[in-house]
């Protein structure tokens, strides 16, 4: 039975998408990497609790065959924020993220720069004597 969750898992990750955008942060890429980790020694691994295997199995596919999406259609895709699909995917690709990070570190880095200009007897009178 094991060898058969096995091709499973490799059928669902096969048809799993990848979202290039989100370079190794995507769903996809994540259940790959937890298949390899989970089946180790591919069809002859032992499951130690095949029942909560087959669940997660059952529940993936579910997600992936877009069950809730369908059971539940959207009046529209956007989000509470009204920002849009696309927006999204824009705002959450690897670029984006990589810019952001950018971004902080500058803002990281003046901070460092305003604190390690001070002389080291400022910090000292952080705490007044009581």
């Amino acid at each position: 039975m094991s060898a058969t969750r096995y091709r499973r898992f490799l059928k669902l990750c096969e048809e799993w998408p990848r979202d290039e955008t989100k370079k190794g942060r995507d769903l996809g890429t994540f259940l790959r990497q937890r298949v390899a980790s989970a089946f180790r020694e591919g069809e002859n691994t032992q499951i130690a609790d095949p029942e909560k295997c087959d669940q997660m199995y059952e529940s993936l596919a579910r997600i992936n065959g877009n069950v809730y999406r369908q059971r539940f259609p959207r009046v529209r895709d956007t989000s509470f924020t009204g920002v849009t699909v696309e927006e999204c995917r824009v705002l959450l690709s690897g670029s984006m993220q990589q810019s952001m990070d950018e971004e902080k570190k500058g803002l990281w880095k003046s901070i460092m720069e305003k604190f390690s200009s001070k002389s080291p007897e400022d910090g000292s009178e952080k705490n007044p004597e009581k």
